[in-house]
């Protein structure tokens, strides 16, 4: 046999035996990292003109997606990172399903159903069958949904008054989730915003007299503010409003963001009168991918009664042959997370939830507590409402480095733990934040407090300041 005739039958053994697969023949199957596209650049701002084998293809999305931080040591997000085995296989079972078709997935849209009534009476609607919710793609949704019925009650008030309706306005914190800005900007709401202060750390129904009027649609309260994770006072709020009423007339009604504490607050303070015991609470909205357990996706929000929620809001759509009444923002939305919601409301039951809540908690306290020892730093909070808290640089301490420092040295570690600015009236003054989520066990935070005495420690023997160019907060909300 000639060197030429050797070649070609080697190049042959190399090439498919079996039927057309859609791959050009002139790719060969060499070794994963030699293939077109491992050993070859890809344009990354437009399509390739050519297709790639499915596993070179996942093996470039794979490995660049390795450079994203790991997600089980961020304990800057609230969204949760990890869920078991069986929720898992039921995720990919049920990713093709498109929540909106219910025509077409009707079990998935019951299962919906009974999801928000059993929030309905986890937060203590008067009647959970004469209650109304939907799932939503995340708390935002949720609370765009909220703000959009609280302006469209004011309108029909108004124009039933006759008075105009060009000047509504929703009063809550200067600390509130940047997604109440989005609400106000996208839908001309005049946001006021009630400063929070040393004195005031959330809003708790002080000065509230100054901020609202005949233009206000209502007040957001929030069960675990995104800053620092307390509560804010919802009864207290409505005690407030109760004698603005009593003052001026106004009737003014309170749409709760409970993006997180929504699904602590149940079961770790059961005690606490924030949801539809107040009875100015119209409407509550929670986060089900934070402490509802669920992967990303997925919000819940609920009005206390069908009266609560404008029926002029609720569309009856002709889809695939069937009609459907719907309330959303978006129109196309996966099912899968709603399923996964169901599966976790039988797995766990109440008492679970209060195993894995409570255990967060224990955590948080672990974490706050040890911290508070360290003679750098001072607790804003401690923990004890949801499973978050955030810490400042005691005032004196040092002048050679800063929390941005500390949250730098954390990063090399492959802890992800934003410092960041306070809002308004509190600019001046950086916090750092730690958010506990189901998988930060008390071992994973063992070794936490030891990497942060070990940065504290290292910054501590600076002899001189740190630099501070181009430091940003690594705060998002």
């Amino acid at each position: 046999m000639t060197m030429s005739e050797s070649k070609k039958r080697a190049a042959a053994s190399h090439l498919p035996t079996t039927a057309y697969t859609g791959i050009s023949d002139r790719t060969q199957l060499n070794p994963i990292f030699a293939r077109p596209g491992e050993d070859t650049d890809l344009p990354v701002d437009r399509i390739p003109d050519n297709e790639s084998l499915p596993e070179t293809a996942y093996q470039i999305v794979h490995d660049e997606s390795m450079l994203d931080g790991n997600a089980r040591l961020n304990l800057a997000t609230f969204v949760g990172t990890w869920m078991d085995d069986h929720a898992a296989r039921l995720y990919s079972e049920s990713a093709d399903k498109n929540m909106i078709d219910k025509d077409e997935y009707p079990q998935t849209a019951a299962i919906e159903t009974r999801c928000w009534k059993m929030i309905a009476g986890l937060w203590n609607a008067p009647d959970p069958e004469k209650a109304i919710g939907t799932s939503t793609i995340g708390s935002s949704e949720a609370c765009m949904l909220g703000g959009l019925a609280l302006k469209r009650r004011w309108q029909q008030a108004r124009r039933a008054e006759g008075k105009p309706t060009d000047k509504p306005n929703l009063v809550l914190s200067s600390a509130v989730q940047v997604c109440w800005e989005k609400f106000c900007n996208y839908w001309d709401v005049e946001a006021r915003y009630v400063p929070i202060s040393l004195d005031h750390k959330v809003l708790d129904g002080y000065e509230l007299e100054k901020y609202v009027d005949e233009n206000t649609i209502g007040v957001v309260a929030i069960m675990g503010v995104t800053y620092t994770g307390m509560y804010e006072p919802v009864a207290q709020i409505s005690e407030a409003l109760d004698r603005i009423q009593a003052d001026t007339g106004l009737d003014i009604k309170i749409h709760v963001d409970g993006a997180s504490g929504g699904m602590i607050a149940p079961f770790l303070q059961p005690e606490l009168s924030w949801d539809f015991r107040v009875d100015r609470v119209v409407s509550i909205s929670t986060s089900a991918h934070k402490y509802g357990l669920v992967y990303p996706g997925l919000g819940w929000v609920v009005w206390r009664t069908v009266e609560d929620l404008p029926a002029d809001l609720v569309f009856d759509v002709t889809y695939l042959g069937g009609h459907m009444p719907t309330f959303a923002l978006n129109f196309s939305r996966p099912g899968a997370q709603v399923l996964l919601q169901y599966y976790l409301f039988l797995r766990l039951g109440f008492d679970g939830y209060y195993r894995v809540q409570k255990a967060s908690q224990d955590v948080a306290l672990y974490l706050s507590g040890e911290i508070a020892t360290m003679p750098a730093f001072e607790l804003w909070n401690d923990g004890s409402d949801i499973p978050v808290f955030a810490w400042q640089l005691k005032k004196g301490h040092t002048e050679n480095w800063n929390l941005y420092h500390l949250s730098e040295r954390l990063r090399l570690k492959g802890w992800l733990i934003p410092a960041y600015p306070m809002p308004d009236d509190l600019s001046d003054l950086t916090v750092q934040r730690i958010v506990v989520r189901n998988g930060l066990s008390r071992n994973l935070a063992e070794s936490l407090i030891g990497d942060i005495r070990e940065a504290v420690e290292y910054l501590d023997q600076l002899e001189g300041p740190m630099p501070t160019e181009g430091q940003t907060a690594s705060f998002t909300h």
